[in-house]
């Protein structure tokens, strides 16, 4: 599965909402916020994470796409 700034913001506004956060209108913020965060980690995933497979044919370390 290939990682989506758009699913990942989307869960974060789910889990605000649940916990009472106002994620719309005016003057919320919180939408803004879960759009910033969703980004910096798939980012941080996409530039820095590695997969190390220990074994079989395809050992090696991996970028993670």
């Amino acid at each position: 599965m290939a990682l989506s700034k758009d699913s990942l913001k989307q869960k974060i506004i789910d889990n605000l909402k649940a916990k009472g956060f106002v994620t719309e209108g005016e003057h919320a913020a919180a939408g803004d916020m879960a759009d910033a965060i969703a980004a910096a980690v798939v980012d941080e995933i996409t530039e820095n994470a590695q997969v190390s497979v220990t074994g079989g044919s395809s050992e090696g370390s991996y970028k993670v796409t």
